[in-house]
């Protein structure tokens, strides 16, 4: 082998100038994400993301259930040209993907909301605003985003809560997350440790933290401070008391089927309910005016030892029939969760952590990138499995996925 072959093989790569596609060229699945969240954040943040209720079984359950499940493909067949478009509540998505409502975004990176909002509409799929989010309902609507869902955390004083539905239908926000697994926090025993407080304040931890982590806080102080951007209701008290583990205590224990058929009267669009919910709730909320569901356990951050989401979809679609939106998070981590949740009855799967984990990493680009990457996954896991649009994923799901394996 001559000198001239020898270099055709190496093959030397160009030395990519720009900082932050260096870093997504080394990103080859969602998880990598992690790793590089984990090393840019302060420990107590990354926890908040990272961690889950009490002893995290729950949150361990949801992985661990999706990856029980096995597919048995369907060989020889033209796979050639695959369609991932679908449409939900009248709205078109490039893929069945959306972006789960997450609260202290801008914690992970000062334009959270706003970047993640807009690598949604770069891809073309909803976005959906938390209650707790720290940018404003009209703030994240200013982005132009043509699909902006809004996560309702329903609060003792009403006060705070009612006018968020207000500000939703006037920005423009197409549908309506109320959230029922929330009328407590849970024990989320790692942010009690660190002493989690929203904004991050300074402790001796958090100044030996800031020795390590320095681009972080240059970061967040050339930014605009991080509070609870949406309730500006709250007295200056009651903001300085807050944090991730106390934040709860405003939440309404009271929370029954009246204020949800109040809420409905009060949101003329679509109406989805939000937590761990069984067939014979989703038939009562069916007659109460909901519109869908969005089958979450909180990502295993509520009640602990709860059951995994994906072993809740069968029933529960079984309970309100083919026609009626479900959507599911908790646990999808890879394209074949996305493709699992689609076989055995949702019509959209919504991610949390693994683009909290990106928009940490790399912004807007890493939230993109994430996105891109569950969606090759998806795609490769459909052309394997003899599939090459959503109705069919969905139409052969019972033969593609069946009992866990």
């Amino acid at each position: 082998m001559n000198l001239q072959e020898v270099l055709e093989l190496v093959q030397l790569r160009r030395f990519e100038r720009d900082p932050a596609q260096r870093l997504l060229n080394r990103v080859h699945t969602p998880d990598d994400f992690r790793a590089i969240a984990k090393r840019k954040l302060p420990r107590a943040v990354f926890d908040y993301v990272d961690g889950g209720a009490d002893e995290e079984i729950a949150m361990q359950a949801n992985r661990d259930a999706f990856k029980r499940r096995k597919l048995r493909p369907h060989l020889l067949r033209d796979v050639s040209v695959t369609d991932l478009t679908g449409e939900l509540f009248g709205n078109p998505f490039q893929v069945p993907i959306g972006l789960a409502p997450t609260g202290y975004t801008r914690m992970m990176h000062p334009t959270g909301e706003v970047s993640s909002c807009l690598a949604a509409m770069v891809k073309g799929i909803p976005y959906v605003l938390s209650t707790m989010g720290t940018t404003t309902v009209e703030d994240v609507a200013a982005t132009g985003h043509p699909n902006l869902w809004f996560q309702l955390y329903v609060t003792s004083d009403r006060r705070l809560s009612d006018p968020l539905i207000d500000r939703a239908a006037a920005a423009g926000y197409k549908a309506l997350e109320i959230t029922i697994d929330t009328v407590v926090s849970g024990r989320r025993v790692r942010d009690m440790r660190n002493g989690l407080t929203i904004p991050p304040q300074l402790s001796i931890a958090t100044i030996l933290d800031i020795a390590t982590r320095p681009q972080y806080w240059i970061n967040m102080l050339r930014h605009p401070a991080i509070g609870f951007a949406n309730f500006g209701a709250l007295s200056p008290e009651e903001v300085k008391s807050a944090s991730s583990t106390r934040i709860g205590t405003l939440f309404d224990q009271t929370l029954n089927w009246t204020d949800i058929e109040s809420m409905r009267k009060r949101w003329s669009g679509p109406l989805l309910l939000k937590g761990p919910i069984g067939p014979a709730d989703a038939r009562r909320a069916i007659e109460a005016g909901v519109d869908g569901f969005h089958l979450s356990n909180h990502g295993g951050r509520q009640l602990d030892r709860c059951a995994a989401t994906i072993d809740l979809l069968g029933p529960l679609r079984a309970g309100v029939g083919p026609e009626v939106p479900i959507v599911i998070d908790s646990g999808v981590r890879h394209g074949a969760d996305i493709a699992v949740s689609i076989a055995l009855g949702a019509d959209m799967a919504f991610i949390g952590r693994s683009y909290v984990y990106a928009v940490a990493a790399a912004g807007q680009r890493g939230v993109e990138h994430a996105i891109t990457l569950l969606t090759d996954q998806l795609r490769s896991v459909m052309q394997l499995s003899g599939v090459t649009t959503l109705a069919e994923l969905r139409q052969q799901g019972p033969e593609l996925c069946g009992e866990p394996g």
